[in-house]
């Protein structure tokens, strides 16, 4: 005869012992969550310095700008000094010169010749006038071209005209200034 318990006997369960692989991967995933945590604080940490870092070398860059604009200031100002100085120098060494032309222009004028216009530019002299003949225009090149203090002298025109009725000889030359 066969014999079923309906009966539930309640028995005490013994623990069952954990198993050691349980236990092994247990120990490691919290050794990596402790690792994991460090980095994480560690290289946070790291990055706010880097930042910090990175914000002062701005600060600095942002200062060195504003001293390389001082010195090319600097530059500019120092290159526009020595031009003027360089000019002043050059009129300073070239202030007596249109005196000394004057002088010796109209010392070699002879009667007869009365001039119009005088141009001077960059070393060359351009003269306009008149004359009652034409034998005075040439004896006023001569004169110019024996004068050591000019050089080149160039008779461009001479012509006859009328001036008030009067008839005069309108003549036009050029010559160097020797400094």
């Amino acid at each position: 005869m066969i014999r079923i318990n309906l009966l539930s006997i309640k028995r005490k369960k013994r623990a069952k012992p954990l198993s050691s692989l349980v236990v092994i991967v247990s120990f490691i995933g919290l050794f990596l969550f402790l690792v994991l945590a460090y980095l994480y604080i560690y290289l946070g940490s790291n990055l706010k310095s880097a930042q910090a870092h990175f914000e002062d070398n701005k600060q600095k860059i942002a200062e060195l700008k504003k001293k390389i604009q001082e010195v090319d200031d600097f530059e500019k100002r120092n290159t526009t000094f020595q031009e003027r100085n360089q000019l002043i120098e050059q009129l300073r060494k070239n202030q007596n010169i249109p005196a000394m032309m004057l002088d010796e222009i109209s010392k070699d004028l002879p009667n007869g010749i009365w001039l119009q216009a005088l141009t001077f530019s960059g070393g060359t002299v351009s003269l306009d006038g008149y004359a009652f003949s034409n034998a005075e225009v040439v004896g006023y090149v001569d004169n110019l071209k024996n004068s050591k203090k000019f050089s080149d002298v160039f008779l461009q025109e001479s012509k006859q005209t009328e001036l008030e009725k009067i008839p005069v000889y309108s003549f036009k030359l050029t010559f160097k200034v020797a400094a």
